[in-house]
């Protein structure tokens, strides 16, 4: 019988979580990191109505959270893009959705993340509420016996380690790992997995910045307010033009605001790595990653920028695996009642 590990890496923009582990597969899956709170029990609705969403009781409240979040959505689009993000309820809802999701009896090892510069000061606070009985609703509760928070981008290291079978060598290497999500841009600079906490930093500059500016832009030009943030962000990822008043927009010409938002971040973080030159693995993660990577290219020319598959998972399928070693070697042997099938260690 094994230990059951999970990770969550609750972002601005998503929630990204472990739903499985076959092997070395690790199955993920996110949803948009946006709760609606109601006073009652939304998932009581009529059958016609259901949504893939649950409904999470937090406090007071209930907040419906959920791939099909957009179906419960009215024209008010609350985030919580600020450094007490982690105690938010919103978080808590967003956590405990992702739980729910998950299908497991209950965990053993609870991996969550941490923007690099509120590691410290966050971390043994995060750990405190994420351990014990959660609420997942629909009268459910599921128990987490040990949390662990790390540093977001050192999950990007350990899965990119993984992935490129350099578990081995990259003890003795220097890393940098960079991180661009949808609030903060992180970075991470290692000796081997360690962290060397005076290089690595985040700063409030990410992809919830470049969607504002450029929502500005296109509302000057258009002559009314525009907000489809989510519109902006598919033409930038995919390259196409998104419909405003029925017909396709150019955002071409607004470009150049989102890439000085990167170059901005990029070279914020510049001057904090102290020798680039030693650097022998640059590491680009994140769902932002598309977008910075020009900066980033730019920034270190002289180096080869390594990217990993299904760049939105890297940190969490990384926590899954740091999670896994963890529990094999410093987790007590679990009690029959506290072991399950389907676990991860």
């Amino acid at each position: 019988m094994e230990f059951i590990v999970r990770a969550v890496d609750v972002g601005s923009g998503n929630t990204k979580f472990v739903t499985g582990i076959s092997g070395a597969d690790i199955r993920c899956a996110s949803f948009p990191s946006v709760a609606y709170p109601s006073s009652a029990d939304t998932s009581a609705m009529p059958a016609a109505e259901k949504r893939k969403t649950v409904c999470i009781p937090v406090g007071s409240l209930f907040y419906e959270v959920g791939p099909d979040i957009h179906l419960a959505a009215d024209t008010f689009r609350a985030k919580q893009l600020h450094d007490e993000y982690t105690e938010s309820p919103e978080y808590m809802a967003l956590l405990r959705g992702a739980l729910s999701m998950m299908k497991v009896p209950h965990i053993d090892l609870l991996v969550v993340g941490l923007p690099v510069a509120l590691l410290a000061l966050k971390k043994a606070a995060l750990e405190k509420a994420m351990t014990g009985s959660h609420e997942i609703g629909a009268g459910r509760t599921i128990t987490v016996r040990k949390a662990l928070a790390v540093a977001q981008p050192q999950g990007a290291l350990v899965h990119y380690a993984a992935e490129h079978e350099k578990m081995a060598s990259i003890g003795t290497e220097q890393s940098l790992v960079i991180d661009p999500g949808s609030r903060t841009f992180d970075w991470l600079v290692c000796r081997g997995m360690r962290l060397v906490q005076k290089q690595s930093h985040s700063i409030n500059r990410g992809m919830s910045d470049v969607l504002r500016l450029m929502a500005a832009e296109i509302s000057k030009d258009i002559g009314t307010p525009y907000r489809d943030y989510d519109a902006i962000d598919l033409a930038l990822r995919t390259g196409k033009a998104p419909v405003i008043f029925q017909k396709p927009y150019d955002m071409k010409r607004h470009l150049p605001i989102a890439e000085s938002v990167a170059q901005q971040a990029v070279s914020t973080m510049r001057q904090w790595i102290e020798t680039p030159e030693s650097l022998q693995n640059i590491i680009l993660v994140g769902g932002g990653s598309f977008l910075f990577k020009k900066a980033v290219k730019a920034a270190f020319p002289k180096h080869r920028i390594h990217e990993v598959k299904e760049p939105l998972y890297a940190n969490v399928r990384g926590f899954q695996l740091a999670g896994q070693n963890y529990a094999m070697t410093s987790l007590a042997t679990p009690t029959p009642s506290d072991r399950a099938p389907g676990g991860g260690a």
